[in-house]
């Protein structure tokens, strides 16, 4: 027997390479009405005094006209077709090979609540790690 279909679990997620400093949300869907709660979830995150740039594609959540962006926080869109310089498509692979792929999960629930887990498991150093990308620790350097 061979499955043909699958079922999505969307892991959103901001990391500091530097610090491995991170926010997180998981869920069933992508679209811009989530992009905005997240963008408000990491704005929340921020001291008064800190502004956050996020690193992102072009993907329609990402740069839809009605995407609320909070002021405390920049987009900076790569060109496309380069997630090489994009940290967290590292972690994105990281998961992938180390917690996510090759299992068969029972149902949806138990998706999500691995991706949960996953998520969960990975400590400040570990995001650091993976997340490190030589672009930004020389443009900090400058």
């Amino acid at each position: 027997m061979k499955q043909s279909e699958y079922e999505w679990v969307y892991l959103w997620a901001a990391v500091e390479p530097a610090s491995g400093e991170s926010v997180a949300m998981i869920t069933p869907t992508v679209n811009t009405e989530l992009m905005s709660t997240f963008l408000q979830g990491l704005s929340d995150t921020l001291d008064a005094d800190e502004h956050a740039v996020l690193v992102l594609d072009n993907a329609g959540w990402h740069v839809s006209k009605a995407l609320q962006i909070p002021a405390n926080v920049t987009l900076l869109f790569l060109p496309p077709y380069s997630p090489e310089l994009n940290p967290v498509e590292r972690l994105w692979a990281w998961l992938r090979g180390h917690q996510l792929s090759n299992r068969i999960y029972a149902d949806y629930d138990e998706l999500l609540r691995e991706t949960h887990h996953a998520w969960e498991t990975l400590d400040p150093q570990r995001l650091e790690t993976v997340c490190a990308c030589p672009w930004i620790e020389r443009a900090v350097q400058t």
